[in-house]
């Protein structure tokens, strides 16, 4: 039997063009990339040869032919430099400001969209049309963080399947002009552990996470479990039943933060009032689990091999960053790429891991709900105006060369230290394989009593 390919080391730039009120807040505005080209070479320098790229749908709906011109500067760049782009068009965005994810004409507004974009770049053949469609629509429909600001679960049912819907006409779009261009699906794949008196909302939420991946790959038909919750959403059946007509995604990328992890404890009283919340039958605290759960952390590869258990699909992360020091960034992406390769020695098809943020991300520290111009240096740190590497970027540098670099850094992160642990430490036993339909269903049932609508959650460093 072959060996497979060695595991690739892509990049991303944090991109995020999403909408609070009548406000956008635009990522490549703030790190300056919008009027910095140069930033590209810099990233090719590291020896990437595949980046995650944002051509967003509302940057051209706004900008008009100069975004086209933008584009057309930029993805020549790449392409000289030869680095792939994987194009982006909706990243934790709601489209153009005439529409949002509840517009039912949302999915063919995109696709149209798409279809643009692809005929004036047919070369590039990998696309992610919607970026985490559950996050946003729990950040946007569930938590009411960003536009149109629902916090009602059938309006966040709407706006996932507007979503996965509008990535499935985006790539029958782009594959009339390419028929080889390839979807790489992302998700933020949490994790959620609980007292033993929320086990049952914990259960439902660990179900919940894989239903933007359920959608796209084909599976949520009438016996699936969420398939009566989207029909009392208000979803049609005709609808329900074209999503999973479509073909499945070629890559499920899998976004993996510390903070994705969450831990629910009715225990509230040990937790400042900020993170409290609750889901109408309990009131309870929703915090990082890595700061309560004294016996670690969720895996990544664990999280890995139930992707791939479930699905049985390529696999990549695509999107690895941690708000912190240089030192502790590269102790973490040393850390998943690990995980990555032991998984692929368990039967994993995971192709590869993306160095995310390169550029750094400005206010993700509140959701990117205001402007305080809080900044997070990722590979390269921007605050002088130009791109300077950090000691992430020599680490990326290694890795994409293909060497197998000594942790310049030795010793845990502080996500394996003493210290991590703000609270008083909840010791549980390990359970990272996914429970059963039947075990997570009977519980919660997708039923609106049983969503978390504190609007608490966070998935991001």
């Amino acid at each position: 039997m072959p060996s497979p390919p060695p595991l690739e080391l892509w990049g991303g730039v944090e991109c995020t063009v999403n909408r609070v009120g009548d406000r956008t807040f635009d990522q490549l505005i703030r790190s300056g990339h919008d009027v910095r080209i140069t930033d590209l070479d810099a990233i090719a320098g590291l020896g990437l040869r595949t980046l995650r790229y944002p051509l967003l749908w509302e940057r051209f709906a706004a900008h008009g032919e100069s975004a086209w011109a933008w584009a057309d500067a930029r993805l020549d760049r790449l392409r000289s430099r030869g680095v792939a782009p994987i194009v982006g068009l909706v990243h934790h965005g709601s489209g153009p400001m005439d529409t949002d994810l509840l517009d039912p004409a949302f999915p063919e507004r995109l696709a149209e969209f798409a279809g643009a974009v692809a005929r004036r770049y047919p070369w590039v053949d990998a696309w992610t049309p919607v970026n985490e469609p559950l996050t946003t629509a729990r950040f946007s429909g569930l938590y009411g963080h960003w536009y149109p600001h629902a916090r009602d679960e059938g309006q966040c049912m709407r706006m996932l399947v507007h979503q996965c819907r509008g990535a499935q006409l985006a790539m029958r779009a782009i594959r009339r002009v390419n028929p080889d261009a390839r979807l790489i699906q992302t998700e933020d794949l949490g994790k959620t552990l609980s007292t033993p008196p929320l086990a049952y909302q914990a259960d439902f939420e660990n179900e919940r996470r894989w239903l933007s991946y359920d959608l796209l790959c084909g599976r949520v038909g009438p016996g699936h479990p969420a398939h009566a919750a989207l029909r009392r959403a208000g979803v049609a059946v005709d609808t329900l039943a074209a999503i999973q007509d479509e073909p499945v995604p070629d890559i499920l990328g899998i976004n993996h933060y510390l903070t994705s992890a969450r831990f629910l404890d009715h225990r509230v009283d040990r937790y400042p009032p900020a993170v409290r919340g609750g889901n109408g039958r309990h009131v309870y605290a929703d915090i990082e689990a890595v700061r309560v759960c004294g016996d670690g952390i969720v895996e990544p590869r664990a999280l890995l091999l139930q992707a791939h258990a479930r699905y049985g699909l390529p696999l990549a992360v695509t999107e690895v960053h941690l708000a912190c020091e240089p030192a502790e960034q590269v102790r973490w992406l040393a850390e998943v790429w690990d995980a990555a390769l032991d998984a692929r020695d368990r039967g994993a098809d995971v192709r590869a891991v993306t160095a995310w943020a390169l550029l750094g991300s400005f206010d993700w520290h509140c959701l990117v709900t205001r402007d305080e111009g809080r900044y997070e240096p990722g590979a390269f740190d921007i605050r002088g105006g130009s791109p300077q590497p950090t000691a992430l970027a020599d680490h990326i540098r290694r890795l994409a060369a293909g060497s197998a670099p000594a942790h310049p850094f030795p010793g845990p992160g502080w996500w394996r230290r003493p210290e991590r642990l703000l609270y008083p430490p909840f010791h549980r036993e390990a359970r990272l394989v996914p429970v059963t339909d039947k075990e997570s269903f009977a519980c919660a049932s997708w039923s609106p009593e049983e969503l978390v609508t504190s609007g608490a959650s966070s998935s991001r460093p």
